[in-house]
């Protein structure tokens, strides 16, 4: 007899139909599997045999070929277990596959005859949708995450016992349909908490205003890493699609929490300073998205930048600019999407006190020099607001008078981001850091005096072309931020006041 069973397979984001054909026939039983599958593909043979013993179910006794079509396409993974149990039933005739023409299959089974959870449930659930798929049976787990997907029935399946009994009268029921919620981000980090620093707030605001990558710089103790870590206490709200995409990412790493199987708030990744460059951009023999593309529609934070290793770093340049980080293989390639605003602090010498007004620093010029280079002149062009953020005076750190909420600075940063969401509508630009370069003289639209101002400073400073646009980038979020719909020569100033540190630190 010949029977076809529907699955779904995953390379990078994309998810691709798989159809499990089996073929069974007399002859001495055996039981292969063929179509390009990989070593843990193969391997469920032997979990299913144990699986069907385990669960009482009658294996059968015949010769048994499976193919998984398409044949010239890798498939990898434990992710077709359940739809090969499928078509196994089909063998034994508890249910007819022609009836499942509407029907998918995705998840791993265990020796007992469980079905455990796996990665990359969501963009197997939209995929399956967009094919005309109406039922898809997932993992008890995941079903949560795939039920986020709409115009589907997502079915739960715990063991395949219960799968059995399913096609046999005991019919599972369909997972409830989750429904998010977006509701006001909820954190003890509040900007509230800090006392002083009214410039790196400021520069912090506009940056999130925009979406802007900033570096910060200035003595231990200052304040730095405080200040980032309560950046996510103003960002504002994700929009349904954008919780998607960065679900699908998280999905597929596998570090999705199965009780909120929708991310709802930006994420905030901060790795360590020894991470690795496949750590940051992500890789592997089956690539997987690295700390870039797990940080997409958020933040990333590198603190101690000038820790990290320089070919680490310099991953980071081509994300910058492309928002996206692409993988190749051998086999092929994998694109993860990496739109990310890049959040970082750093000393400014070994020591930490080079520029200190009380105490004194212990490098020697060289030493300050050698340290300051180990960030490239490439990396800080794709940095559009550099702050420094200097020690806290004692009469503020003792000021009894309360800082403002970050409750109060995130209506503004929202309200900013509302005017380009409704300047950007019907694009693929989310926020003023993404402007290309074709539309950046429509929307940067400048007072006589405001491009008189600009003039002057690209030509005192020498700067690049990448320069000027974040420059006008910068100008058009702070004209947003207070809603004037021209920049004029103070949204420049403060945009330019932001790269005055190149000079002064770097050169």
């Amino acid at each position: 007899m010949f029977a076809e069973i529907k699955s779904l397979g995953l390379v990078g984001m994309n998810a691709f139909l798989v159809h499990a054909e089996i073929e069974a026939s007399r002859g001495i039983p055996s039981f292969d599997i063929v179509g390009c599958a990989d070593t843990a593909v193969r391997e469920s043979r032997e979990r299913l045999k144990s699986a069907f013993r385990s669960s009482g179910i009658a294996f059968p006794g015949v010769q048994i070929i499976i193919n998984l079509a398409p044949a010239d396409t890798k498939k990898t993974g434990s992710v077709h277990d359940l739809a090969i149990t499928a078509a196994l039933f089909a063998v034994l005739g508890a249910l007819n596959a022609d009836e499942l023409s509407d029907c998918a299959f995705i998840g791993e089974v265990s020796l007992g005859g469980d079905v455990r959870p796996i990665n990359g449930v969501l963009p197997m659930a939209i995929t399956a949708q967009k094919l005309g798929i109406k039922r898809l049976f997932v993992p008890f787990d995941n079903a949560k995450e795939a039920s986020v997907c709409e115009g589907i029935d997502i079915y739960p399946v715990k063991c395949i016992n219960e799968l059995y009994r399913h096609f046999n009268g005991e019919e599972i029921s369909p997972q409830e349909k989750y429904i998010p919620r977006y509701e006001e981000y909820a954190s003890n980090l509040d900007y509230m908490d800090v006392k002083g620093q009214k410039a790196a707030k400021k520069a912090l605001e506009i940056a999130a205003g925009g979406g802007h990558n900033i570096l910060m710089i200035g003595s231990p103790g200052s304040g730095k890493s405080m200040l980032a870590k309560r950046l996510p206490s103003i960002l504002p709200k994700m929009t349904f699609e954008e919780s998607v995409e960065t679900t699908n990412i998280h999905s597929i790493a596998g570090v999705l929490d199965s009780k909120t199987p929708l991310v709802c708030e930006r994420p905030f990744r901060a790795p360590h300073h020894t991470i690795s460059s496949v750590g940051l951009a992500g890789g592997g023999t089956i690539p997987k998205p690295g700390e870039i593309s797990l940080a997409h529609n958020g933040v990333l934070f590198l603190d101690e930048l000038a820790e990290f290793d320089r070919p680490t770093l310099e991953v980071l340049r081509q994300p910058l600019e492309d928002r996206r980080v692409t993988i190749s293989r051998a086999w092929g390639t994998v694109t993860y999407p990496g739109s990310i605003m890049l959040v970082v602090a750093m000393n400014p010498c070994p020591c930490g006190y080079y520029g200190h007004p009380t105490k004194k620093c212990i490098c020697t010029p060289k030493k300050v020099k050698q340290y300051l280079s180990r960030i490239s002149g490439p990396l800080l062009d794709r940095i559009d607001i550099q702050v420094e953020v200097p020690p806290v005076e004692f009469d503020e750190i003792s000021s009894e008078v309360k800082e403002e909420s970050s409750a109060a600075i995130r209506e503004r940063v929202q309200r900013a981001r509302e005017i380009q969401n409704e300047r950007f509508k019907g694009t693929d630009i989310t926020c003023n850091a993404q402007i290309t370069s074709d539309i950046i003289g429509e929307v940067c639209a400048m007072t006589p005096a405001a491009k008189e101002l600009l003039k002057n400073v690209f030509e005192k400073l020498g700067l690049s072309a990448r320069g000027y646009d974040r420059i006008l980038k910068v100008a058009r979020t702070t004209a947003d931020m207070t809603g004037d719909k021209l920049i004029d020569k103070n949204h420049i100033a403060v945009a330019v006041s932001y790269r005055s540190l190149d000079r002064k630190y770097f050169g």
